[in-house]
This record gives structure tokens, sequence and C-alpha cells, in this order.
């Protein structure tokens, strides 16, 4: 069976492809690149994702195993699907999840399309996730084995016939495991750091990225307290996210959080620890794994961070993508534009886009 297998030039997917080729599959690799690597201004438009660096260690990796090695240019649905919806949605007063969007709505669709033209059954990638048949021939998404390695959240947004053409391979490893798998066969990736969840951006300075690509937003306002009282000014709400504390700049003699941002009166609202936790939000965009809601008469485990410990709730469709989580306890900083997702045990049951 050929197999496309997307390859980062990291640890994950590199063994990914070594356990397809090691089964006696036949594994296509495959790369992307995702933005121009020229600099602008003499620094880099772009973070640490998918350098030249990188592509060159997944070729190396890919001759040291003896596969073909492809590098496909995905640079406009890249800005479309993920850069852009980073951008606007920081401009809205809300914090993106832009690892999200780039599994489900740029490599996966993208990897199938080139799966096709290699007449490949599957794409395999690196991610910490298991895919699980049932009796019925449903697709299940479970967390992967490591548990500090879990990657599953980021994977809600993918439906039955997107993991029907996808398999983990390291998602029965530990990293400790994968590492070591490496170094066995030689892989001259075998001790390189993990990436970083958002990966694209310089410097880790989400700010300025934004300036750079949305010239016109809307630059400075008022930071109030929920009372409405004029505590000071900011320069972009695009600078603060829910939960914020540090960076506000303001003089008070308790600590003041970001609690709210409206965009439309370019307003930063403060107030103290105490404001940022919620019992009830409302999630939108849900996908459901299965395809169909579950049944809602009980209890799942919501995640509402990546590394946010999942909490029991019940959870109230109210239309057909939206629905209303109420948590059994208050959670702090709920935050809109990061992604609620819902599960039973280590079983993904769906998830969406807090609103």
């Amino acid at each position: 069976m050929r197999i496309v297998v997307a390859m980062s030039g990291g640890v994950d997917s590199s063994v990914a492809a070594a356990l397809v080729r090691a089964r006696g599959d036949e594994a296509v690799g495959v790369s992307m690149q995702l933005y121009d690597q020229r600099e602008v201004d003499g620094r880099p438009a772009f973070g640490s994702c998918c350098t030249l660096d990188d592509l060159a260690d997944a070729r190396r990796v890919a001759a040291h195993l003896g596969i073909p090695h492809y590098i496909v240019n995905l640079e406009a649905q890249f800005e479309r699907e993920v850069v852009s919806n980073f951008v606007r949605e920081y401009a809205r007063g809300r914090t993106p999840l832009p690892c999200a969007h780039c599994n489900t709505d740029l490599k996966f669709e993208a990897l199938v399309n080139r799966a096709d033209a290699f007449a490949a059954a599957r794409v395999a990638t690196g991610h910490y996730a298991r895919i699980v048949r049932t009796g019925s021939g449903r697709l299940e998404l479970r967390r992967g084995v490591d548990g500090h390695k879990d990657q599953s959240y980021f994977l809600f947004g993918l439906t039955q016939a997107q993991l029907a053409r996808a398999e983990f391979p390291v998602g029965e490893l530990t990293k400790d495991a994968v590492r070591e798998h490496a170094r066995n066969l030689g892989l001259t990736v075998a001790g390189k750091p993990d990436s970083q969840e958002i990966c694209f951006v310089p410097d880790n300075d989400y700010a300025a990225f934004v300036d750079r690509h949305l010239p016109d937003a809307p630059r400075s306002g008022l930071i109030r307290d929920a009372g409405g009282r004029t505590l000071g000014r900011h320069d972009g709400v695009h600078r603060y996210t829910v939960g914020q504390r540090k960076g506000l700049g303001l003089s008070s003699s308790q600590p003041l959080y970001v609690i709210e941002l409206q965009p439309e009166s370019a307003t930063v609202v403060v107030g103290p620890r105490e404001a940022l936790d919620r019992s009830a939000f409302v999630v939108g965009e849900v996908n459901w794994i299965a395809g169909s809601p579950p049944d809602l008469s009980q209890s799942y485990d919501v995640q509402i961070r990546h590394r946010h410990q999942p909490v029991p709730a019940k959870l109230s469709v109210e239309d057909d993508e939206r629905v209303t989580v109420a948590c059994e306890t208050s959670q702090r900083a709920v935050t809109p534009g990061q992604a609620a997702v819902f599960y039973e045990g280590d079983l993904v049951v769906g998830g969406g886009w807090i609103e």
C-alpha cells in the first residue's frame, strides 16, 4: 500500500515515515513549503516553521530511509487559511489557535489531494493521536498514548472522511520511544528540539506580526474597568488577550487582568482576577467527530486550552453549529478564539471555537 507521509523535518514525522516503511508499505515523503523564505528589511518575515533547514532535514531523512521525497508549495493556501485568519482574529479581539486551522483547514485537505495524485491510499503524519475503528465501522479520534505530548486537541475539526484517509503512526508511542527509535535508525534529527505551537511568528512577537500584515488595524483606544471608568490608553486591542496581566501599564492597588476586548470601540476592559471566572460559554462552528451530536444527557470533559486540565461539563446544542457549555466548576480566562474540545475519557467527541 502506498502512503503519503507529511515530513516536516522533525523527529516525529521522520519516525512516522520510518514506521510506515518498516511495516512493508510504500512511503512517499511530502514536505510543505508554506511561505517565502526571503527576509524582509533584514529580518525573517516568518518564524521557525518549515524553514529551509527543516526541508533539508526532511530530504536527508527520506534519503536515509530510501524513500522518495517531494516539496509542495502551499504558500497561497497557508496565507489564506492560516495567516489571514490569525491576523483577522487578533484584530477582532480574539486569540487564535493557528495550529488547529493549519491541521484541519490546510494540511489534511492538501495532503489528501496530493495522496490522490500519487495514487496513495492514506496520509500519515507525526501527530500524537490515535484513530480507532469501531465494530460498526465508525472512526474514533483518541488521545495519543503519551499524555504529555497528546495533540488530539488540535485535531478536533477532522471529519469521518478525513479520518478514513489519515493515520498517526507515533500515536501509540511515547516521545522518549520515538527519539529512541530515531537514534536506533541513525536519523540525524533524533535529538532535534520540538517546534513551538505557533511557530510562524518571528520572536513570538504576535503584535508586530499583525502590524505588518494588517497595517490599517486600529492602533489606540481606552483601557477601562468593568464600570466604564477610564484607567489608561493602549496601542491596539490585538496586543492583548483575555487573562493577560503583564504589559498593561496601569497603576493599581490590586492586580488587574484583561477580562474583555471590545474591538468595535477599541476598548480593553480590565478587572480583578476573579472577574475572569466563567462557568458557561458558547462554542461555535462545532464539529462532531462521529458526524452527529452524542448523547447530551451525560457530561463530557471540556478542554479550553492545549495545556488545560479538562473539566466535566454539560453540553446543550443551540443550533447546527453552536453549543452552550456549562462547566461544573468556574474556569479562568475562557478566551474567545481558542478551541473548546469535548472528550469522553480519551475519546474526542468534538469541538469548536469559543465565541
